[in-house]
């Protein structure tokens, strides 16, 4: 069974799908695309069935020459049961996930996307949405750090189980 990971901010549209998309360029870089798969959702509707944002896209397709991927989908209450690991861009969308899940069975699954970062500090994904293009460009850079990190960390738990 492939290890599911599941990104969320949100609405789904600049930096879950960001997530995914480097999570997917540096699995498949590491030939574990059949032992690691990556989605995104958002917790609001705001964006259902859209393409990642163009200013996102433009900064993943400028630093890293990838294309996002995806449409915008809504966060689910069956995802908490579906992956294994669900990464919070914000404390925000971090609660929004948690309170989908009312008996708390599935508190341990949810992380700060953060913790995974070896080169920054900063706690939270910024959401770039509402400024310029340095701030889409700082949450690549910031993300490409995170994903690191968590492929470390799950690439050697799935390769030692």
């Amino acid at each position: 069974m492939p290890y599911k990971l599941l990104f969320v901010c949100l609405g789904n549209i600049c930096r879950s799908p960001a997530a995914e998309n480097i999570m997917n360029h540096l699995v498949e870089e590491k030939g574990l695309s059949e032992s690691i798969i990556s989605d995104s959702a958002g917790t609001s509707s705001y964006h259902i069935g859209s393409l990642p944002d163009r200013r996102m896209n433009a900064a993943a397709t400028q630093k890293l020459g990838i294309t996002l991927k995806g449409r915008a989908r809504q966060l689910d209450k069956s995802d908490l049961q579906d992956f294994d690991l669900i990464l919070a861009m914000d404390k925000e969308n971090y609660a929004n996930i948690l309170s989908l899940d009312r008996l708390g069975e599935y508190g341990d699954k949810v992380r700060l996307m953060c913790d995974f970062c070896s080169r920054h500090t900063l706690k939270e994904v910024p959401d770039p949405y509402y400024g310029g293009n340095e701030g889409f460009n700082s949450v690549i850079d910031l993300l490409v750090d995170a994903c690191e990190g968590l492929l470390n960390q799950v690439g050697s738990d799935k390769i030692h189980s």
